[in-house]
């Protein structure tokens, strides 16, 4: 099991993180579309307990709390939503475009769908190189309807790669919910079982469910060497893109949304160990100071060269 304290840890920093977004975007100043994940970042604490620093992982659309459970550069990716020249991606990729190969977080992607193939060329050349890595590929329930998602679980599958797929499926593609998306009654994770890969399902309500899952999962892909893939249920608090609350809009369950909010995993886990021990005040202080800190350098930081627009980028 993984200890509650360093969870607490990871799932406050993470939340710490996109609040401070939420709180500054207002501002003008980050420039970039950006897809917050307030509301599933248990999913990526847990994650953070789990992957190995030799692991690859790729994202997609709403990737800031992959790319900090991977180990991320906090600085250089907030660097990066403003738009500065020492971001991780050089002020080029805003929020959408974080890379940072020295702890193997090999990028994200605004494509729906196009992190699939990426993440499955990625995990063929570790076995063409004989590496024991795994490489973890983050995706949406919309991302299955994508022709990519069903090419990249086979081509997996049929050339037994080491990848953990997760989906985090928080039910809504922007304001279409999966009803009306996909057919009636149909498991995302069932129908991956059908196509040939290790898949299992996590209502996403507990934790400790979401790490038994995650973990025999991982365990799964050490022992046989074959991809595997699991489907965790979580929700999104705000907007599809953006740092507002879209709850009165209509298109989703009031009731439904709160229910998740009231089974928040930070407040859960605060009060654990808060009886245990009186940590909590420094561990926030803590964390709140590296944030400061890193939108401070951020704002004050300068933005790239016009003449090195092209600078770092293929051109044929």
């Amino acid at each position: 099991m993984i200890n509650k304290k360093k969870l607490f840890t990871d799932l406050y920093y993470i939340r710490s993180v996109e609040k401070k977004i939420e709180e500054k975007y207002h501002e003008g100043k980050m420039r970039c579309p950006t897809h917050l994940s307030i509301g599933q970042e248990g999913i990526s604490a847990v994650f953070a307990n789990l992957v190995k620093k030799k692991d690859y992982v790729i994202s997609m659309h709403r990737p800031h709390a992959h790319y900090l459970a991977k180990g991320g550069n906090l600085t250089k990716m907030i660097c990066e939503l403003y738009g500065k020249d020492n971001g991780c991606s050089k002020g080029r990729g805003g929020s959408m475009h974080l890379i940072d190969n020295k702890v193997n977080f090999m990028g994200s992607t605004s494509i729906l769908g196009n992190n699939l193939p990426v993440g499955v060329g990625l995990a063929l050349s570790s076995k063409l190189k004989k590496k024991e890595n795994i490489t973890f590929i983050f995706l949406g329930d919309a991302a299955v309807e994508q022709g990519s998602f069903y090419e990249s679980i086979n081509f997996a599958a049929v050339n037994s790669l080491n990848i953990l797929f997760i989906c985090e499926n928080n039910e809504f593609s922007v304001y279409s919910d999966l009803k009306s998306r996909q057919p009636k009654n149909r498991k995302i994770y069932e129908l991956v079982k059908k196509i040939g890969v290790k898949s299992v399902f996590s209502n996403g309500k507990k934790i400790d469910d979401i790490e038994r899952k995650m973990q025999l999962s991982i365990n799964y892909i050490k022992k046989n060497k074959k991809p595997s893939f699991i489907e965790i249920k979580t929700s999104r608090w705000l907007e599809h893109c953006g740092p507002n609350d879209d709850s009165g809009l209509g298109y989703r369950s009031i009731s439904k949304l709160n229910e998740w909010k009231k089974n928040d995993f930070l407040k859960i886990l605060e009060k654990k160990i808060s009886k245990k021990n009186n940590d909590v005040k420094k561990i926030k202080n803590n964390i709140s100071l590296k944030i400061k800190n890193a939108f401070a350098i951020a704002e004050s930081s300068k933005f790239p060269k016009f003449n090195d627009l092209k600078k770092g980028i293929y051109e044929k």
